[in-house]
């Protein structure tokens, strides 16, 4: 067995070269993406195919910008785009619950709505004057006059025949009358049958004559008054028409080309023209219902000229290209849009101009941006975007769930209109999978997958670009410089966040918030430009904040309230490393493992299982044990033993295998009696061969256990045990490579349990032999003699 080297000091960090951010130092600032070279790849390809089915999923790390540039991306080729036309909702003239949907040039919406009110309001003016000009009023009395004068000459001459037969005539409404005339005086009905029956017969005679001519006249003044009406309406048809005409000629000219607004104009004059007494202004005598209910009256007056009106939905008169929409609550009202109520005296109402658009109504004809964690809180949500994707078609309809407690109401229905846009969802690549999975439609409508990477290489031209980004962070913010100092301290932050050495983190957004407080705590020193310093400051105190759960832990540690010993040596007991995570951040902490074996037939037994309190991982990492054991152990006999392994205080359950080589080596110092050095903690998954496996978080483990001794006192022999392949992940605190520089501190990378074993035991794991044996008082030999005499007692129970 080769002997383990300790790491040194230059190990434990990856330095950023000076030189280069020297020679860098007055590059100009850039905006663009950093690290992201194959995600924009494939975003912009995305962008570029306007087939259908080709909307986009953008997944990726928390922080690593994907909002940002999908905004910027899609917002680059909208520029270039046609920009969208307007939506309008109007009456409806055929079919009142069903309003008409008319597109209009971007800008011509709100003109068109403005060029509609200002038709009609010129209307209520211009009507009540024309229909009582002296013109008008000259030519319809020409027309009554003339009526008069025909009705007088036929009333004359059934009059003329009456007296010939002596009768008087008497006119209503409801028809003529004839009297009977003797000696010059017309008689009563008394007097009429006073008569006798021979002259009551001759004027009865008279009056049958005189009826059938009556009926005749009746006929021919109604046929006069018919034709006079239809000359009135004739001419007031004819001066509505030139008056709406002369009016509404200008807007049919404007939208001619427009075969929808032409439609609509002409359904608009006609109905304006049937309509004309609801313009004309009437004196109406005021009764006890109407001064009784003015407002009521007034509301009918209002929602008769409601209909005239347009509801501009969409108004891209302010847009340059596509739309690109970002919403954050798309829930479904605010996806496709609602038909809104009014409660009036109890009753429900609604009308066209209460019909309130929806963000797909907003993005169509460009790029809509959303969440999927925003769209999966919202009932209903993902499958209308699917709906329309696969449709094309958007209609405006309620749920039932959003049906006014379910009572039924006589709503509209308005026109449904096309859709063509192109949708980004932003979410995990865990989202994706389930969509992906559970969805039918999902990867039919979303066809470009563009996965933003956590991390990028640590090379020349990505810290180029970091710097580029950071010029660019002084010129949007207006900040104070970052000098050749803070760069370097940031640039190794930014590694430190990537988790290796020879990469670099993409998660501009933490990497953001540490440049403006950096700029905070400089300009708060009323500094002229940020150093090391300050980005330190900002970085430690951004820790400071929020790690409290952190400080509480390691008070009950130096406390003694959690046992944890760093000095010392103790058999079956050793010291693993866990990270906790709280909310954004992590921290490392210590944990005690113990061991112990007695001859049973039980075998290794998980306190943390048996309570309920361990994952499947580490159930898993408990089975890899028994298997090393097993081969390593148990060739010449059965491998007899019960042992109990645990993790002592811990109430919070545990998962995981990165402590499975922890567990391991406390096993074997219970079966061999050798104690382990309390001083050296340990990190690592192991495999059935006994070979160390790589783990994550590293450095907040390290550093965690590290807090803790350097608490109590350095004393030399501290350090942590660690597998190989996480060396290239280590980029610790000054302060543990300052201890490591000193020799007050160790870090011990391992490949295998055999070279943990010399660290932690003192003595030589010991090698196998060809007849199945160990060398001779070696750990390995005193753990086999142990488990033979397990067997053995086992056997004599």
């Amino acid at each position: 067995m080769n002997m383990v080297k300790e790491l040194k000091y230059k190990d434990l960090k990856s330095v950023c070269d000076i030189k280069l951010i020297e020679k860098l130092e007055n590059i100009q600032p850039d905006d663009n993406i950093v690290g992201q070279s194959k995600a924009i790849e494939s975003l912009e390809f995305g962008l570029n195919i306007k087939n259908k089915g080709y909307n986009i999923y953008v997944s990726g790390p928390v922080g690593s910008g994907k909002t940002t540039f999908s905004k910027k991306y899609a917002e680059k080729y909208a520029i270039n785009e046609k920009t969208p036309d307007d939506l309008v909702y109007v009456y409806n003239f055929e079919n009142p619950k069903c309003p008409k949907a008319l597109f209009l040039e971007a800008g011509l919406g709100k003109e068109f709505k403005q060029e509609i009110d200002d038709f009609i309001y010129t209307l209520s003016v211009e009507i009540p004057k024309a229909f009582s000009s002296k013109e008008h009023e000259e030519e319809k009395n020409k027309i009554v006059k003339e009526y008069n004068v025909k009705r007088d000459e036929i009333i004359k001459q059934i009059t003329d025949l009456a007296k010939s037969k002596d009768f008087g005539i008497k006119n209503s409404n409801t028809g003529i009358y004839f009297m009977p005339i003797i000696d010059g005086e017309t008689i009563s009905e008394e007097e009429y049958e006073d008569l006798n029956e021979d002259e009551k017969e001759i004027i009865s005679k008279k009056s049958d004559e005189l009826q059938e001519d009556a009926i005749q006249t009746m006929k021919l003044i109604r046929n006069i008054e018919k034709d006079t009406k239809k000359d009135i309406e004739n001419i007031e048809y004819n001066l509505s028409l030139f008056t709406i005409g002369h009016y509404i000629s200008a807007i049919q000219s404007k939208y001619k080309d427009n075969k929808g607004v032409t439609e609509y104009l002409k359904a608009l004059k006609e109905d304006i023209i049937e309509n004309i007494d609801n313009f004309l202004e009437e004196d109406i005598e005021e009764d006890e219902n109407m001064s009784i209910l003015p407002l009521l009256n007034k509301k009918n007056d209002e929602e008769f000229f409601v209909k005239y009106k347009v509801n501009l939905i969409v108004d891209n008169s302010n847009l340059k290209g596509a739309p690109v929409v970002i919403n954050y609550n798309p829930s479904y009202i605010n996806l496709v849009g609602e038909v809104e109520f009014e409660n009036e005296l109890g009753n429900f109402v609604t009308d066209y101009m209460k019909i309130k658009g929806g963000i797909l109504h907003k993005a169509n004809g460009g790029y809509l941006i959303l969440h999927v964690d925003d769209i999966l809180k919202n009932a209903y949500s993902l499958e209308t975007i699917i709906r329309i994707l696969k449709t094309g078609e958007l209609c405006i309809e309620p749920l039932k769930e959003h049906q006014l407690g379910g009572i039924a109401i006589n709503t509209i229905k308005p026109e449904p209109i096309k859709i063509n846009l192109k949708v980004i969802l932003i979410g995990s690549s865990y989202y994706y999978d389930i969509l992906s999975e559970y969805e039918e439609d999902f990867l039919k409508f979303f066809k470009i997958h563009s996965i933003f990477d956590y991390e990028m290489d640590n090379n020349e031209e990505n810290i180029t670009d970091i710097i580029k980004f950071i010029r660019n962070f002084e010129k949007r913010e207006n900040s104070l410089k970052f000098d050749k100092t803070a760069i370097k301290i940031l640039i190794e932050y930014i590694i430190r966040l990537a988790g290796r050495k020879d990469k670099l983190s993409t998660k501009f957004n933490t990497i953001t918030e540490i440049l403006i407080e950096a700029n905070a705590w400089a300009k708060l020193d009323n500094a002229n430009i940020i150093c090391e310093k300050y980005i330190k400051k900002a970085i430690d105190k951004k820790i400071d904040f929020i790690n409290l759960y952190e400080k509480k832990y390691e008070d009950m540690i130096l406390e003694n309230d959690i046992m944890i010993k760093t000095d010392g040596e103790e058999i079956g007991q050793i010291n693993g490393l866990s990270v906790l995570d709280y909310g954004s951040y992590s921290f490392g902490k210590p944990i005690k493992i113990t061991a112990t074996t007695y001859v049973g037939k039980a075998g290794i037994v998980n306190i943390e299982k048996e309570a309920d309190m361990s994952g499947n991982i580490h159930n898993k990492g408990v089975q890899v044990i028994a298997g090393y054991l097993g081969k390593t152990y148990a060739n010449l006999f059965p491998l007899s033993l019960s042992c109990r392994i645990c993790f002592e205080q811990n109430y919070n359950g545990i998962d995981g295998d990165s402590a499975s080589s922890t567990e391991l080596y406390a096993i074997i110092s219970s079966l061999s009696d050798m104690p382990i050095k309390q001083g050296i903690a340990v990190t690592g998954s192991v495999n059935q061969m006994g070979e160390i496996q790589p783990i994550g978080g590293v450095n907040e483990k390290i550093e965690g256990f590290f807090d803790i001794c350097i608490k109590r006192g350095l004393t030399g022999k501290q350090g942590v045990l660690i597998p190989m392949q996480n060396v290239k992940d280590l980029c610790l605190k000054d302060e543990v490579i300052e201890s490591v520089k000193n020799g007050n501190f160790h870090i011990y990378p391992i490949k295998t349990i055999d070279e943990g074993i010399y660290i932690l035991m003192g003595e030589k794991a010991g090698k196998k032999n060809k007849n199945n044996t160990f060398t001779k008082d070696s750990i390995h030999f005193k753990v086999m003699k142990k488990l033979q005499y397990f067997y053995k007692k086992g056997n004599e129970q």
